[in-house]
């Protein structure tokens, strides 16, 4: 399948990014109501966790950290929860964040690649990482997040 990959500038530096994409302050806001789990050392887990199918402490999305590199790159395994997909470990994506600074801005690329042929979320996620990444742009920028209904 082809991989996702999107780039987006924000009005702020990379550490204010950084912060907004790992802080359960920040991934509250911009992801669901979920905060990550994980030391973010390479190989370590990470979950993110919060409010669905399971209730307040379902596993949205699991994996294992590829690459840490604090204000410049997160590279993660990436699985459905448990309680999205009975083949969840079989669906094992890669996701890569990116940060570059640019003038007083950040330029945030994230590539979402490595698909399985027929993964059940393919399509969901194509339209999912617009709307997250506009979110997280939103709220680095202003303090708030976008009504995107969710």
């Amino acid at each position: 399948m082809n991989d996702l990959s999107y780039v987006i500038y924000i009005g702020a530096k990379p550490e204010d990014v950084w912060q907004a994409l790992l802080s359960p302050e920040g991934t509250k806001a911009t992801f669901f109501g979920s905060v990550i789990r994980s030391t973010f050392e390479i190989g370590s887990s990470l979950e993110y966790v919060g409010p669905g199918n399971d209730g307040d402490e379902t596993v949205h999305v699991y994996g294992k950290v590829l690459a840490f590199e604090p204000n410049r790159v997160l590279s993660v395994t990436e699985h459905p929860g448990p309680s999205y997909n009975e083949k969840h470990a079989e669906l094992e994506t890669r996701i890569t964040m990116t940060l570059e600074p640019v003038g007083t801005s950040t330029k945030l690329t994230l590539v979402n690649d490595l698909w399985p042929d027929d993964h059940p979320s393919r399509a969901s996620t194509e339209q999912s990482w617009p709307m997250i990444l506009s979110n997280i742009k939103s709220y680095v920028e202003t303090g708030k997040t976008l009504d995107l209904g969710w």
